[in-house]
């Protein structure tokens, strides 16, 4: 059974910073790259980051790119997001989720309850 479970989310100020976990078990077996998305009130889903295994290979939205930083030591280790510089319209749930990356394909099949990040300006 795969289980994810993010921390880290809260509140903060426009320009301020936080860092996402996402810990878990079971993922290692099924899947062989972690990600980050996150979904505004309103709002469709939208994909962040992800990491493949090994760290080999590292995608990034562009609305995120030069802020926030996707790491994972290994897969049996965390997940985190690093957000910095963060805007208001960074306020959404964010949720970890563990799929099947090759190249520019990413399935993201198992997911986490969520975190909540809230930006005020």
């Amino acid at each position: 059974q795969v289980q994810l479970q993010e921390s880290g989310g809260g509140s903060v100020q426009a320009g301020g910073s936080l860092r996402l976990s996402c810990a878990g078990s079971g993922y290692i077996y099924v899947s062989n790259c972690m990600g980050w998305s996150r979904q505004a009130p309103g709002k469709e889903r939208e994909e962040v980051a992800a990491i493949y295994t090994g760290g080999n290979s590292i995608y990034y939205a562009d609305s995120v790119k030069g802020r926030f930083t996707i790491s994972q030591d290994n897969a049996k280790n965390p997940m985190y997001l690093q957000m910095n510089s963060l805007k208001p319209e960074d306020t959404a749930m964010y949720y970890c989720a563990a799929g099947y990356c090759s190249g520019a394909y990413r399935d993201f099949n198992y997911w986490g309850q969520g975190t909540q990040v809230t930006v005020s300006s």
